[in-house]
């Protein structure tokens, strides 16, 4: 969220163009969060959290499984399809905020502010 806060304030005068060219509150909205979704937090991040567990995994498997251990650890698909799920759901209510903020931005308090 801070990240798409960040991003919002920094293209004040992009939005403020968007507007005045006659973009909808709502294309400007769905553009944000778009970008919180696909670029700035989840889709990455989702991805890169998956490569870990899919490296002990492998390891896992390569090793072997000594008498000791307590629990068994298997990368399945449906774990993969629930954290990339739980990504997306939040990096859309970390955008939800900023993409409001920004499509509800004033269009010449934005031209005045680039």
């Amino acid at each position: 969220m801070i990240t798409m806060y960040a991003a919002v304030a920094n293209r004040t005068g992009e939005i403020g163009t968007l507007r005045a060219l006659g973009f909808r509150r709502r294309s400007i909205m769905i553009v944000f969060l778009l970008e919180s979704l696909l670029l700035v937090s989840s889709a990455p991040r989702g991805h890169f959290c998956l490569v870990i567990p899919a490296a002990l995994h492998h390891l896992d498997r390569q090793i072997g499984r000594p008498s000791r251990t307590a629990f068994s650890f298997t990368l399945t698909t449906d774990i993969v399809i629930q954290s990339l799920v739980f990504s997306l759901i939040m990096g859309f209510v970390g955008g939800v905020l900023p993409a409001f903020r920004a499509s509800r931005m004033n269009i010449v308090e934005a031209l005045r502010a680039s």
